[in-house]
């Protein structure tokens, strides 16, 4: 695993930005697997300014998300599609027909991760997968060899969503259809992004922890071209 220092939440935003535009001006049709959350968004916010400046174009590129709330609709504003349109995919010239996410709205389960496995499948697979890790990494106990999934989020990811949702727990989807780490695997880059003191136990536990599936990120170490880019908090206990 290649890991590149960054001084703050900016520069580790810059840097990794630089990653994922060097990915679409190298391969102009490439498939993107994008991930949610706060650390992103510097990111994309980042790759938004360089295609306002007419550096990157997106109307080649194809992306898949690592997951979606099941049961919240599309239009929902807390849902992932919500959240990637508000973020990225609303300001830059990608083809609607090209985002993909899985259907949370399909209330069977295998059907809805087999369609999103077949879709991850039709579009060639992932060249590039950008992750964050939350302060314990993604949820935990998940196996290896599992592609797209339904899980049942954790009571602490519930509670840190209850902010979105006017705290109120009830509202708060309890599960999620996420890309396994099977399929994460399988994709040909993997750029990891993590910023802050809160995330510097995940971020060990990724780099230099026991490969288990207690914690799906560690397995990360056996990817052949993985990049973790962190500032210097989230370095700090390596």
């Amino acid at each position: 695993m290649k890991i590149i220092r960054a001084n703050d939440y900016a520069d580790m935003s810059r840097k990794a930005a630089n990653i994922l535009s060097a990915q679409i001006i190298l391969k102009p049709d490439c498939v993107l697997g994008l991930a949610t959350g706060g650390t992103p968004v510097g990111a994309y916010q980042q790759l938004v300014e360089w295609y306002n400046k007419g550096d990157l174009d997106f109307s080649g590129v194809t992306t898949v998300n690592l997951d979606e709330y099941r049961g919240l609709p599309k239009d929902h504003p807390e849902s992932y599609w919500s959240f990637m349109h508000r973020n990225l995919f609303d300001h830059v010239n990608i083809d609607p027909a090209h985002i993909h996410l899985p259907d949370g709205t399909n209330p069977d389960a295998d059907d809805a991760c087999a369609q999103y496995n077949q879709i991850i499948h039709s579009v060639g697979g992932i060249d590039l997968q950008l992750l964050g890790l939350g302060p314990n990494g993604p949820e935990p106990g998940e196996a290896f060899e599992l592609e797209t999934h339904c899980v049942d989020l954790t009571e602490a990811t519930i509670e840190a969503n209850k902010r979105f949702f006017d705290g109120n727990e009830d509202l708060v989807p309890k599960q999620a259809y996420t890309m396994g780490i099977k399929t994460i695997m399988q994709a040909r880059k993997v750029l990891v992004v993590a910023n802050s003191l809160a995330k510097a136990k995940a971020v060990k536990a990724v780099v230099s922890g026991p490969v288990t599936p207690e914690c799906p990120g560690s397995i990360l170490q056996l990817h052949p071209d993985c990049t973790l880019v962190a500032d210097e908090e989230a370095l700090s206990l390596l």
